[in-house]
């Protein structure tokens, strides 16, 4: 998520406001700790521009990689 969060340019905090979810908790995902339901990477989705599945895609290469 980190991944594309940067890419659009956007800080933890700006997504945290435009998804009305604890920035705390994007931390958390974004670190690997916290695991969003799909209701959570919809509203992440819609708050960095871009869609569920590419959320999921980004996801899934970094899995593959570690």
């Amino acid at each position: 998520m980190r991944e594309l969060r940067l890419e659009a340019a956007l800080t933890q905090e700006e997504v945290s406001y435009r998804t009305k979810l604890d920035q705390t908790y994007i931390s958390g995902i974004e670190r690997g700790r916290r695991n969003p339901t799909l209701w959570v990477v919809w509203r992440l989705a819609e708050g960095m521009g871009t869609t569920p599945g590419r959320l999921i895609q980004v996801a899934e290469g970094r899995m593959a990689s570690d």
